[in-house]
């Protein structure tokens, strides 16, 4: 099976002429002889541009390609135009499925015996698609709400995990031959993101994800997330309601409308640190297709998400260093953040300090005081790579989402506003959440969620306190018996050791006497004697 998957992956890329992507020069001996072995793969676009080939390819190759292609969407500073433009289609221009399938899935899901149970009307014609699912309009019948239904794709679960095996295969190959194999943890990696994809199938899980962050944005100015109706909702349907609003990609549209640009920058900074460092429960696909602005109030600009199956979530321990090495970092406090990454566990405990601060600060000081339009990340990231395979920095795949919706976060303000200053308007959101964790309001918000669980405990607290008193007072008493016992045992542990000392030279007596003496009775009596001496010790033992 995975054989004929990786046969079929490099045939969709031969098809689509991807292998000019790398030069000539950069293929050892074996891969070119093995492309020109494989002649009748031939580029059957030849027509198209590289970037509708690289869009169709990875279309063709399934959803977790798919989900590959929407992320590198965002970075328009690391593709050409044609190219982003072309994998910004996949967000939700993936070719649908047929619309009966889509009505049958739904009439057995939802138990309907007709649509008419449900719907006032229901549209057969696509909404969007995407590579895991696709949507259809309809206006629910009891109230006459409008609502997109969300049905999976038929059958997809079967190519998501063929792909995830194939993906896993190669991780452990990556990790094994590698140097930087087990630094990278690939294996780990593949496992953080296959949790996640898998649970993109689950749409009631999708629907309790969206149901918990629109509780969580609940009156907030910079985040709509619309309702799910739950009673509609099943493994591989979902009823929401419908939204209208302009893709957050269309800057053209945004600024027809006079949207305040700069304001809408700094609230998708603020949404996702809230998310983060507020919440622990963040949206990480962020992608422009499941991103839109409300058309309300251009001045006062709101979010509104969609598509909710991927969430990450953050330990305790990982949101406290990541937020004092935010902090740090906006400070400029290289050695706090080299400090942090050792505290933490991400670098070697013996790792030098002093050179793992002057790393980290040639990588980083050049970036500050600069808007995103003239920060070059790719070469950031580059350098951060290259410090932190020097330092051997462990990957954390429980990290792996956040830095993925970091990227998606990065590309949509340098879409929306160039000139956004990121760490300012991210530093002051994160001193005021450190003050709210390490202060005295902190001690007592600590101490009201704790009230609850001290009042059921406190009428039990004269009962500990007496019982307490008791064994202290009786302590003594039962450190002299522990004592005696001590003693007692040694002794035993004395004698025994006698004994067997005592019968193991009586052995050897009896074993080299004959020697010396012609009569077989003297040996015989001191084997006999060595025996009973071991005899009495076996007895003797506890």
């Amino acid at each position: 099976m995975r054989a004929l998957r990786l046969y079929k992956i490099n045939k969709v890329m031969l098809q689509h002429g991807l292998d000019e992507l790398i030069p000539d020069k950069w293929l050892p001996w074996y891969a070119k002889v093995g492309r020109k072995c494989q002649f009748w793969l031939r580029n059957k676009h030849p027509d198209k541009s590289l970037g509708s080939r690289i869009r169709l390819a990875l279309q063709t190759l399934g959803p977790v390609f798919v989900k590959f292609g929407q992320m590198l969407s965002t970075r328009r500073d690391l593709l050409t135009p044609d190219v982003a433009n072309e994998l910004a289609k996949l967000q939700d221009k993936v070719e649908p499925f047929d619309s009966q399938v889509a009505i049958d899935i739904i009439k057995s899901s939802l138990q309907l015996n007709d649509l008419e149970d449900l719907f006032e009307e229901f549209q057969t014609e696509p909404l969007a698609s995407a590579s895991i699912a696709q949507v259809h309009s309809a206006i629910l019948k009891h109230n006459q709400k409008e609502v997109i239904v969300k049905v999976i794709r038929p059958d997809i679960a079967h190519t998501i995990h063929a792909d995830l095996e194939l993906m896993l295969a190669f991780a452990f190959v990556v990790q094994k031959l590698l140097p930087d194999g087990k630094r990278l943890r690939p294996v780990e990696v593949v496992e953080e993101y296959k949790k996640t994809i898998v649970e993109e199938l689950d749409l009631l899980r999708e629907a309790a994800n969206g149901i918990q962050l629109r509780r969580n944005f609940d009156n907030s100015d910079s985040l709509y997330v619309p309702k799910i109706y739950s009673d509609h909702c099943a493994k591989d349907v979902m009823v929401m309601e419908r939204i209208y609003g302009i893709h957050i990609s269309d800057v053209e549209s945004l600024e027809a409308q006079n949207t305040n640009m700069k304001l809408l920058a700094e609230r998708g900074v603020e949404v996702f640190f809230t998310q983060v460092f507020r919440d622990s429960f963040f949206h990480a696909d962020m992608h422009p297709g499941n991103i839109f602005v409300s058309k309300q109030d251009p001045q006062n600009p709101k979010y509104i998400a969609i598509d909710f199956g991927i969430v990450g979530t953050l330990n305790r321990d990982d949101k406290r260093y990541l937020a004092e090495n935010f902090i740090a970092f906006f400070n400029r406090d290289y050695r706090k953040v080299a400090e942090l990454h050792v505290d933490s566990g991400w670098v070697p405990a013996d790792t030098d300090i002093e050179a793992f601060e002057v790393a980290i600060r040639t990588v980083c000081e050049p970036i500050f005081q600069k808007p995103l339009a003239e920060i070059s990340f790719s070469n950031v990231l580059m350098q951060l790579f290259n410090t932190a395979r020097r330092f051997n920095m462990v990957v954390q795949p429980q990290l792996v989402l956040l830095q993925k919706t970091l990227l998606y976060i990065e590309g949509l303000g340098r879409q929306l506003y160039p000139q956004l200053d990121l760490w300012q308007t991210a530093k002051p959101f994160l001193e005021r959440w450190m003050k709210e964790q390490i202060g005295f309001t902190a001690m007592i918000k600590k101490i009201n969620a704790n009230l609850p669980f001290w009042s059921e405990k406190l009428p039990e607290m004269p009962d500990l306190i007496y019982d307490s008193l008791r064994q202290v007072k009786q302590l003594p008493a039962l450190q002299q018996k522990h004592f005696e016992q001590q003693q007692l045992q040694q002794q035993r542990s004395q004698k025994n050791l006698f004994y067997i000392l005592t019968g193991s030279t009586f052995l050897v007596l009896a074993s080299i006497l004959p020697l010396y003496v012609g009569s077989v009775w003297p040996s015989a009596g001191l084997a006999g004697a060595g025996l009973v001496s071991w005899f009495v010790a076996w007895l003797k033992t506890p």
